[in-house]
């Protein structure tokens, strides 16, 4: 076997750099935060425009003064949502205020005043029906503020004379800002011309089109922290469980990603730790709350003997959470841990507002989910969509894995923060044994 020259090596590292940058950040500019890596974006535009294609059926675009990588959707609820600068979610409305800032600015003169642009923003809420949050009052001013700031992160605006969050002031400042229309019509990435309504425009976004299970699974393990199999149709488990090996070997080429199989899924991981806007362990209230959560739930709710149906064992793939343990074990760490570690007053005083921060976290994290119907029962699919494996196929059965209801459920993910309990010898200064408890990286 012929080894890779240096030249490969270091052509295969370039790629590998550019197309995880495109993967984390799909819109990046020659002036932006990453301005030191986009020549290598430029450098290999054919190549990874090819390779993001084939592999995950993404669109890449690459312009002189910007690459914009067109993802695709996974559905409903598997966005990747935008947040505050405080980190408080974007609301509906947020969204509504950002969209239209988008119908204008395709348009706009290349210099305008901040005040022109909120009235053409008004504008073309009324143009549109839209009801827009009132503008004039504070909460208006913060709901539009925060999308343009949004803005100003991609680029699309430019800060020239003051800032946009003048607007939220009582005076109602004024500010001079450049457009930059090219970055604001490449800026949505869903086939808006041919949706009915929103509900619709994410059930196409989220069409892998003809090459269907491998694009949809491929895309899934990359956009989502960990795959579960019952998220997955008879045909994308029959494909997935037919080429994960082959695929972990691709992935690992193209982004640096490791593959780790197990019975109840798959996962995608980053040994950088640097293509995910999710971090567990983390800091603050609410990571380390919802760790803690995790695992003590793990060490409660753990089945007794789950298994394999190939090796006649019983797949789990999640259990589930009786009602008021979240609250109950909630309770118990803000006794324990809420003041001797310094955890928000907000929180500690708001049981249910923790909850649902913590609740958001571990559901984003693919750790607990509510029960309901799944996507290897056709929930979510789009018209025509081939769901059923091939004639002759047998594939691992899903079917009451998770429990239904309505409930909370605990997924098989969880399992990986478990509490390990590791014993040491006696040391020569100490008498009996070392026991600690260690929570996993």
């Amino acid at each position: 076997m012929t080894l890779p020259s240096t030249h490969d090596v270091a052509l295969a590292a370039e790629r590998r750099t550019a197309a995880r940058l495109l993967l984390a950040h799909p819109l990046v500019a020659s002036d932006g935060p990453h301005a030191d890596l986009f020549p290598l974006i430029r450098r290999h535009a054919d190549w990874l425009g090819k390779r993001f294609q084939q592999v995950l059926g993404y669109r890449l675009l690459v312009d002189s003064s910007f690459a914009r990588l067109f993802k695709a959707g996974l559905g409903a609820g598997s966005g990747h949502r935008l947040e505050r600068s405080t980190g408080t979610p974007f609301t509906p409305h947020t969204y509504a205020c950002l969209a239209l800032a988008l119908s204008v600015l395709v348009t706009a003169p290349e210099q305008m005043l901040l005040s022109h642009l909120v009235a053409d923003i008004r504008a073309a809420a009324a143009d549109a029906g839209i009801e827009l949050e009132e503008t004039g009052r504070a909460a208006g001013k913060r709901t539009l503020v925060a999308a343009l700031r949004q803005l100003v992160v991609w680029g699309v605006l430019i800060e020239t004379e003051g800032q946009v969050a003048a607007f939220a002031q009582e005076a109602g400042g004024e500010a001079l800002i450049t457009v930059d229309r090219e970055l604001a019509r490449v800026v949505v990435a869903g086939p808006l011309a041919q949706a009915r309504d929103g509900a619709d425009l994410v059930r196409r976004a989220a069409d892998p089109g003809f090459s269907g299970p491998r694009t949809y699974v491929r895309r899934m393990l990359v956009e989502t922290p960990v795959v579960h199999l019952d998220e997955l149709t008879d045909a994308e488990r029959d494909w997935l469980r037919t080429r994960q090996r082959r695929e972990a070997q691709a992935f690992s080429e193209l982004l640096g990603l490791e593959m780790e199989i197990r019975a109840e899924g798959v996962a995608l991981v980053d040994p950088e730790e640097e293509l995910t806007d999710l971090h567990l362990p983390g800091t603050g209230t609410v990571a380390q709350a919802a760790l803690l959560l995790v695992e003590r739930l793990v060490e409660r709710l753990r089945p007794q003997e789950p298994g394999h149906p190939a090796t006649g064992g019983t797949l789990v793939i999640g259990v589930a959470v009786p009602d008021g343990l979240v609250d109950e074990v909630l309770a118990e760490l803000i006794a324990e841990y809420g003041q001797r570690s310094n955890w928000q007053r907000g929180y500690l005083e708001d049981l249910p507002s923790l909850r649902e921060a913590v609740l958001d976290l571990l559901v984003r994290m693919r750790l607990m989910a509510r029960a309901g119907r799944l996507r290897a029962e056709g929930e979510g699919l789009p018209e025509g969509y081939v769901e059923e494996a091939s004639e002759g196929r047998t594939v691992t059965d899903v079917h009451c894995a998770r429990p239904g209801g309505d409930g909370w459920v605990l997924l098989a993910a969880a399992a990986r923060y478990a509490t390990h309990v590791t014993v040491r010898p006696a040391t020569a200064a100490g008498k009996g044994t070392d026991v600690q408890e260690e929570l996993p990286l």
